[in-house]
């Protein structure tokens, strides 16, 4: 096992973002070209902050496919586990923009070579040399990419690696809105850590609100050490992040093959054989900025997190570290939304940290 190693799985695609905030696809009157897709933006993320990542999915066999196995080499990514299919195009995404920052999706997959990735041709070595395995919903919408997916957690898992899993809702790729909750759902029990927006717990809990503790307490299992949401800007022109961890009291205990919780069903806390527990939740406030696109913050977030998380794992344990380590990841978050596009607007540590110095200033 690399000591610090983040593999992440899923897509990898190109984004297509107007130059022109607020006008719809067909007024838009150019383009710009961006690297993006949720799983590769956290690899390339974590990167960017000085950590250790991989990057395991399916391209087309075509330029825009060389383009981003290069430029996941160019960030320091481990590619090796990239496949290109000869039979399809990589995924392609075009994003617009309202005058918010906030995107609408058009994809173009029918099918793309994400969706074609097998089992045989995932990387099981680097996969259990990971100390987080992070991946996301889009990739359990269609075979044969789903049975892949299942079947490099379930490796992971049986490995000992830290499951880490952020939904990604993306609606318009699924065939129905009901397949889509029952989908995300299907895997929500084995992952360790799980990162959602408020619109994915509305969503997932079909309407309900998820300002409401009550609410988020339903999306704990069991076997989860960690649950951050994050969310958006009230309004304006302001792009806030901010995570709520575990809003519900969480008897946190690492190591345990499985941890105790207070008041759920299935979790009865045992002094005993959890003498480490702490009991903590709380919120993270936001970073103020001006956002020009918003693509990729979420992502950001999940890197400034995984990278400190990949390097020491007891974070979570400890109320305080655990709290400036997600301020760390909300400055992230923010940075990424000045710019345009996903993978070209990820922050360096050294942008981060000069930001956070700012903010204490």
């Amino acid at each position: 096992m690399d000591s610090s190693l983040v593999v992440c799985f899923g897509e990898m695609l190109i984004d297509f973002v107007p130059t022109i905030s607020g006008l719809s696809l067909a007024e838009a009157p150019a383009f710009k070209k961006a690297p993006g897709g949720a799983p590769a933006n956290v690899a390339v993320g974590i990167a960017r902050l000085g950590g250790s990542s991989a990057f395991i999915g399916k391209v087309g066999e075509d330029e825009f496919g060389y383009m981003l196995a290069d430029i996941l080499k160019e960030n320091n990514v481990n590619n090796e586990g990239m496949r290109f299919d000869p039979g399809a195009r990589t995924a392609l995404a075009f994003v617009t923009l309202r005058s918010d920052g906030e995107r609408e999706f058009m994809f173009y997959r029918n099918p793309s070579a994400d969706m074609l990735l097998q089992e045989n041709e995932l990387d099981f070595d680097l996969i259990m040399k990971a100390t987080i395995f992070h991946y996301g919903s889009i990739s359990l919408i269609t075979e044969p990419c789903k049975s892949a997916h299942i079947a490099a957690a379930k490796v992971a898992k049986d490995a000992g690696v830290v499951l880490s899993y952020d939904p990604n809702l993306r609606l318009p790729l699924w065939p129905s809105a009901e397949s889509a909750r029952k989908g995300i759902l299907s895997i929500w029990d084995t992952a360790d850590i799980i990162k959602v927006s408020e619109e994915e717990i509305s969503f997932l809990t079909q309407g309900e609100d998820p300002y409401d503790d009550a609410v988020v307490r339903k999306l704990f299992h069991p076997n989860l050490k960690l649950l951050l949401v994050t969310e958006g800007a009230d309004a304006g022109l302001f792009g806030t992040v901010m995570a709520r961890i575990a809003t519900l009291d969480v008897r946190w205990q690492w190591g345990w093959e499985r941890p105790y919780f207070t008041g759920l069903e299935k979790g009865v806390h045992d002094p005993e054989r959890d003498p480490l527990s702490g009991e903590f939740s709380g919120k993270v406030k936001g970073v103020k900025v001006e956002a020009v696109d918003t693509t990729g913050a979420g992502d950001a977030f999940v890197a400034g997190t995984l990278s400190q998380l990949a390097s020491d794992l007891s974070l979570i344990q400890d109320e305080d570290r655990l709290r400036n380590a997600l301020k760390f990841s909300n400055v992230c978050g923010a940075l990424t939304v000045t710019e345009r596009g996903a993978i070209p607007a990820l922050p360096t540590r050294e942008a981060v940290v000069n930001a956070l110095l700012k903010t204490v200033a």
